[in-house]
């Protein structure tokens, strides 16, 4: 008897809670703002190649399409562009004028000044954990000593290291360009990776993404700076910048950061974009972690600045690039309003989350 009136109060408990719990659910809206459908263009390939949207922040709606055609005006007007990538994006237009789609570049040989993409492999490999000056000297070092990669394959490892040793980590590299070389050749017979010029995106990453020590940054770099693919890399700028001007989460990470960033900005802006980001990154002293007097750009001059201060809101000058309406259709909603909402919401999802396991332990 008394067992029976435990198993029959257990129960009633356990139903109370589930039903608590799904009131709590119903009680809070998981979406307060949406942007409205026929006001918010979609990137002409927001997708190609990317996990689903679960992976990343599918709630998080910045940026938008307006506001990356804003902030690459702004970045253009400030500093022109960069020279530094101005070969890769004479390249771009050659190699897509001869034919090239979005998704398959012609196999057509080598290109940034000869370059083929075995060279921009190596090349964004030397540029892990140095700087750009550094990494260059590492490349051109190598060149010099071992002319062709056969010659790099067949080489003691410590002359490698020798020849790298300006850009950093010499050992490590080493090691990870000749295992890539041996890897090459014993798939493909030669030292060459032109073949994947003619591959889908979603190829490249599966190929590049075998060898050790290649990242999704690196792919990233070599899709957009080597195979003229419509990528967008999150390096150390491009990273605390789209974090800064709350394209991104506070907390977000970099490879989620990525994945968002490449479905939200539209194809034909992720080069200048891109580019952009990483030379502001390096000459905004508001936008630099580093304070240096050698920085080009005073904080006053940075189309950022108000960011700085406050990061979950965008700039000022961007507040009307953003034409959504509320929920109930009654009224146009700016920056302001839009991320103080999508705020709103998360700190309202965290807290339901804290009260359902509550619940759920009592």
């Amino acid at each position: 008897m008394q067992k029976q009136q435990r198993r029959r109060r257990r129960k009633t408990t356990t139903t109370t809670k589930r039903k608590r719990s799904r009131e709590l659910e119903l009680a809070i809206p998981d979406q307060i703002l949406l942007p409205c459908p026929s006001e918010a263009p979609k990137s002409s390939n927001p997708a190609a190649g990317l996990p689903p949207p679960e992976a990343a922040y599918p709630e998080h709606a910045l940026p938008t399409p307006e506001q990356c055609r804003a902030v690459r005006d702004d970045l253009l007007a400030l500093h022109g562009f960069p020279e530094e990538f101005a070969a890769f994006r004479a390249a771009r237009a050659c190699r897509r004028g001869s034919g090239g789609a979005d998704g398959v570049a012609p196999e057509d040989g080598a290109g940034v000044a000869g370059e083929t993409v075995l060279d921009g492999l190596v090349a964004t490999l030397l540029s892990q954990n140095t700087t750009d000056a550094n990494s260059r000297r590492a490349f051109e070092s190598l060149k010099c000593a071992f002319p062709s990669w056969q010659e790099v394959l067949a080489a003691e490892p410590k002359s490698v290291e020798s020849a790298i040793r300006c850009g950093g980590l010499a050992a490590t590299k080493a090691a990870r360009i000749k295992g890539i070389l041996k890897s090459v050749v014993e798939k493909r017979g030669e030292l060459c990776l032109e073949y994947l010029r003619g591959m889908s995106v979603e190829g490249v990453k599966a190929e590049l993404s075998r060898f050790k020590g290649i990242g999704p940054k690196t792919v990233a770099c070599v899709l957009m700076f080597h195979l003229e693919r419509d990528d967008f890399p999150v390096d150390t700028h491009v990273f605390r910048i789209a974090k800064a001007i709350g394209w991104v989460p506070v907390k977000a990470d970099r490879e989620k950061a990525y994945l968002h960033l490449n479905r939200r900005i539209p194809d034909d802006l992720k080069f200048d974009l891109n580019c952009l980001f990483v030379t502001h990154g390096k000459l905004c002293k508001s936008c630099s972690t580093k304070a240096s007097e050698l920085r080009k750009i005073p904080c006053e001059s940075c189309p950022l600045t108000s960011v700085k201060d406050e990061p979950q809101f965008m700039s000022v000058n961007l507040q009307n690039a953003l034409p959504w309406t509320s929920a109930s259709g009654s009224r146009q909603v700016g920056f302001g309003d839009v991320q103080h909402q999508l705020l709103m919401v998360e700190r309202i999802r965290v807290e339901r989350n804290f009260m359902l396991k509550i619940l759920q332990h009592m």
